[in-house]
């Protein structure tokens, strides 16, 4: 059975900027918790007691949320990545005193995935695997490891980021191994870009006679890479929460509207001219009047909004709104403030622009 896993918790997600300029990717909020938090609440659902968090040199934000696993009943310790970016393969390896002989789930935490790794725990048990992989159908295949399968179907090797992909399966961010993961890797080299490429220690199982095995993901899986798909996996995590999820500890004026499933933390208020659509999370402490909110929105503690509409949006915590304005597919970090621009003249659109930022008008 698998008592151990290593998660991702490190990277500058240059993608994501200038989100991730202030925040660690893995930190960003998704239905209103830490991304690494899914992450974590699914490799404990499989009976996984010790956890391994890479992080970037100097990190400590990332300790200080996600702690040492009290939260979960478990063990969590933080390794930080030596040498700067050498490949997700090399992260592996620099747990290899951690891990020792036992077998393993390595899952990429900026990975979401909507079902249970159950089944694929226990195949990789029942069957006796070295290795387990899980595949999901995509149509860009050439942003992935990609399975090339012979004629007789059996699955021959994993290609990087193939210009040509001879499938559409590709490789999701959760793998299954046993010890001899740390054997393979001594026997690859850095490809092309200057990594350990992941895919090169899964074909150099498979071309070396391990049992190597592969299931396909049929539920809903989804790589973090950009803006929208933040969006997208936030929506979809707010689908599949259960109805009793959605509690409210917010003071409520008579004559507010709250339709669907909403939840809202304790401390918070909501006033007389608000309307609110579900699913929708707000935290705690947040103050909501003259404003609407929309369906899959999810709102941090602490922040205020009034007389704007939200709608399919993330809103980190701390953060004012404070004017007639639609916000509709957009992320804003915490402590940000969106104001009128004719509160005093001259009139016009006042702004502090970070490195790539986006901006519509």
């Amino acid at each position: 059975m698998i008592k151990k896993a290593i998660l991702t918790g490190g990277g500058h997600a240059t993608r994501l900027r200038p989100i991730t300029t202030t925040i660690n990717k893995h930190l960003i909020p998704l239905a209103n918790k830490p991304m690494i938090f899914h992450a974590i609440d699914k490799v404990v659902e499989i009976g996984v007691k010790e956890i391994f968090i890479n992080i970037n040199p100097g990190e400590t934000e990332m300790q200080k949320i996600v702690g040492d696993g009290g939260h979960w009943g478990i063990k969590i310790t933080f390794f930080e990545q030596t040498g700067g970016p050498q490949g997700i393969a090399h992260v592996v390896n620099l747990a290899k005193d951690f891990i020792g002989n036992d077998p393993f789930v390595f899952y990429l935490s900026d990975n979401i995935t909507l079902g249970s790794l159950k089944p694929l725990a226990e195949k990789f048990d029942k069957e006796n695997l070295n290795c387990l992989l899980a595949f999901a159908k995509v149509q860009d295949p050439e942003r992935f490891g990609v399975g090339e399968f012979d004629a007789q179907g059996k699955l021959a090797r994993i290609l990087e980021k193939p210009a040509n992909p001879p499938s559409n399966f590709a490789q999701t961010g959760i793998y299954f191994y046993d010890h001899n993961f740390f054997e393979a890797f001594k026997n690859i080299k850095k490809s092309a870009r200057g990594e350990y490429e992941i895919s090169d220690v899964n074909t150099w199982l498979i071309q070396n006679g391990f049992k190597v095995g592969w299931n396909e993901v049929t539920g809903w899986w989804k790589d973090t890479g950009k803006p929208n798909d933040l969006l997208i996996a936030n929506h979809l995590l707010l689908d599949e929460l259960p109805a009793a999820h959605f509690t409210n500890g917010a003071s409520v004026e008579k004559g507010a509207r709250l339709e669907g499933n909403i939840k809202i933390g304790a401390g918070s208020k909501i006033g007389l001219k608000v309307l609110i659509r579900g699913p929708v999370i707000i935290g705690e402490n947040c103050i909501l009047d003259d404003c609407y909110i929309g369906p899959y929105t999810t709102i941090g503690q602490g922040t205020e909004i009034y007389s704007a509409e939200v709608e399919h949006s993330i809103i980190f915590e701390n953060v004012d709104i404070n004017c007639q304005i639609r916000v509709v597919d957009s992320i804003i970090g915490k402590n940000a403030s969106i104001i009128s621009g004719h509160e005093a003249p001259p009139k016009g659109h006042k702004m502090i622009l970070g490195d790539n930022t986006f901006i519509e008008i």
